[in-house]
């Protein structure tokens, strides 16, 4: 499952989705807001896609993983709109023979996720909002 939505994203439908009678191993990341960035308050964050694109790196993401880890399955989602604190913008799930597959697996398809994939982040703070690099 490869997805952008705008509607919460249902974790237990994106971790069911890559179980695998092949898999020793699930792992997941689950992204959520945070109540600061540094030491400002933040109320909100915004996330904006080019959407037809966003897809189409996601899976090339997904195919990389899947060349350089034994990958049962995977699932990446990433929520577009507007996301209050404790919401989850982004969560991913792969499965694998073994555990330390599925961890490294996991994390580059974040890292990889937050380096190309065409999804922007606006903070919106108390006393302002500002757009955010992926890796500033």
């Amino acid at each position: 499952m490869i997805k952008l939505t705008k509607d919460p994203i249902q974790v237990d439908e994106v971790i069911n989705s890559v179980y695998d009678d092949g898999a020793g191993a699930v792992d997941v990341f689950i992204g959520s807001v945070r109540n600061k960035t540094e030491k400002k308050k933040v109320v909100k964050l915004i996330f904006e896609a080019y959407e037809k694109m966003a897809i189409s790196e996601m899976e090339k993401i997904a195919k990389k993983t899947m060349e350089k880890w034994p990958v049962c399955k995977l699932s990446i989602v990433h929520r577009i709109g507007t996301l209050n604190l404790g919401e989850l913008p982004v969560v991913i799930a792969v499965s694998t023979p073994h555990r330390s597959d599925a961890f490294a697996a996991c994390r580059f398809i974040i890292d990889t996720l937050k380096e190309t994939v065409p999804i922007w982040k606006k903070e919106i703070f108390e006393d302002g909002e500002v757009w955010v690099a992926a890796h500033p």
